[in-house]
């Protein structure tokens, strides 16, 4: 057990009274934005000449509490740091997103999930309690039993309501390695199928499962993946060096085995950043091997988006193969979805045929509780299947089409849609789906002037 010295409590105090300084540094009337160096979302945002609040020293893990199973944790923590704190003491977050640089302050505002998302739901729903900085300038504790209207409304709320600067949250017990088993599927529907069975009762063939995702490489081949804590000493595989861990997925038929350290289980999609590497030419073979190991993560990658999106690098290569090869630019598709168990067949099989992109995560999930959360209303005691896809498609006159339509049959197929990418509903339609009623009247109780900018400006104007 590590508990809050005095001098870890002193350093938290006086970073917290660096946040608030610089609150009050912002002139009235200015919109108060995060002055944070990374990001993990996919809209992009005007840019604004304000300086932003200053969350320096927000960023580590105050204790771990190992007879609560509980751990204090800055709100610009990383999952990252948090993991590293916790596993030598035999403990885990219930949800850890799945690449390294997401906060927990951000899983919490913005949503996250992971394998552990249909025993253990989403992060926010492992806080007990945390402190949040409002729009108005004041630091609140917010609970279930305290300020309970924020701390409900903030999951999804993407910083309109706040930032959160300090959460306690649970953790569970883990082991040292996990033994994976992949299972193939010729079709989706069978895929489904097992599933369904390993929601309703927990395991396969009479083994309990801990850990449960899934990737769609076409109508014809799709996987399961299925993986269960273990003490048990044994060889692992790496696949932070030349293997590539969603190659390692793919065989011809039955299943596959494979074992990982619990550490590199829980990081297994950073490395290639899923599959999104590819995009950087860092699964070819000659230039994996030049490409040095501590650099093939989520955090290289971002910032290699982030220069692209600087001086438009893509679009200019694009623009001079369209202008050669008479083809229309691309339309960036970068979504993830829940839909409810029983429709998701009828989503992929229309996504299959209707949006040429693969690989497809998928990751079922459930809320843990009969708890609901009015920013993102999904229905406790329902199973739910992430579907995540990141990509492109060849655009059409219509800005966003492909886009459009997922976000129409999403919608068809009674879903939900992520905001951390572009979104492009109409101001009614996203009222309806993400709680505006309920939004507004704690935005108007914790920002009334409207500091902070409000969530369709956030997630649709992309101001």
């Amino acid at each position: 057990m590590t508990a809050v010295t005095t001098d870890v409590q002193a350093a938290h105090t006086s970073a917290v009274g660096r946040l608030l300084d610089s609150y009050r540094d912002i002139p009235p009337g200015a919109t108060v934005r995060l002055a944070k160096p990374t990001s993990n979302l996919f809209r992009a945002r005007a840019s604004t000449k304000t300086k932003g609040l200053d969350a320096s020293g927000l960023g580590g893990v105050l204790a771990v509490d190992t007879g609560s199973r509980t751990a204090e944790v800055q709100g610009m923590c990383t999952y990252e740091t948090l993991v590293a704190a916790t596993l030598p003491f035999g403990l885990a977050p219930l949800v850890v997103p799945q690449l390294k640089t997401i906060t927990i302050g951000g899983a919490v505002t913005g949503l996250g999930i992971e394998s552990t998302s249909f025993r253990n739901g989403l992060p926010h729903e492992s806080v007990c309690e945390m402190d949040i900085l409002t729009g108005a300038g004041e630091l609140i504790t917010a609970s279930p039993d305290q300020c309970a209207d924020l701390f409900h409304a903030f999951p999804n709320s993407y910083g309109t309501l706040g930032y959160s600067v300090r959460l306690q949250i649970e953790l569970e017990p883990v082991r040292p390695f996990v033994k994976l088993r992949h299972l193939r599927f010729h079709r989706v529907a069978d895929l489904v199928d097992v599933l369904q069975r390993i929601l309703d009762t927990g395991g396969y063939d009479g083994v309990p499962v801990d850990y449960l995702d899934g990737v769609v490489f076409g109508p014809a081949e799709s996987y399961l993946c299925l993986g269960m804590k273990t003490g048990t000493d044994g060889p692992v595989s790496d696949y932070t060096g030349q293997r590539i861990f969603y190659r390692s997925i793919q065989h011809d038929s039955g299943e596959r085995h494979d074992r990982l350290t619990t550490q590199d289980y829980l990081w297994r999609w950073d490395t290639d950043w899923f599959w999104c590497s590819e995009a950087f030419g860092a699964q070819r073979p000659f230039v994996r091997r030049l490409w040095p190991r501590r650099y093939r993560r989520s955090s290289v990658y971002w910032k290699l988006v982030g220069l692209d999106q600087r001086f438009h690098i893509a679009d200019r290569i694009e623009r001079r193969s369209v202008l050669a090869a008479d083809q229309p630019l691309r339309e960036r598709v970068v979504q993830d979805v829940e839909v409810p168990v029983e429709r998701v067949v009828e989503f992929l099989e229309w996504f299959l045929r209707n949006v040429p992109i693969t690989p497809i995560w998928l990751c079922p999930l459930r809320l843990r509780g009969d708890t609901r959360w009015p920013l993102y209303p999904l229905l406790p005691h329902r199973n739910y299947v992430n579907v995540g896809f990141w990509s492109s498609v060849p655009a059409s006159g219509v800005t966003g089409r492909t886009n459009r339509l997922i976000e129409d049959k999403v919608d068809e197929f009674d879903g939900h849609k992520s905001l951390y990418s572009e979104s492009f509903y109409s101001p009614e339609d996203f009222d309806r789906q993400y709680g505006g009623e309920a939004y507004r009247k704690v935005k108007d109780v914790y920002d009334p002037d409207s500091r902070l900018l409000g969530l369709y400006a956030k997630a649709v104007q992309r101001q």
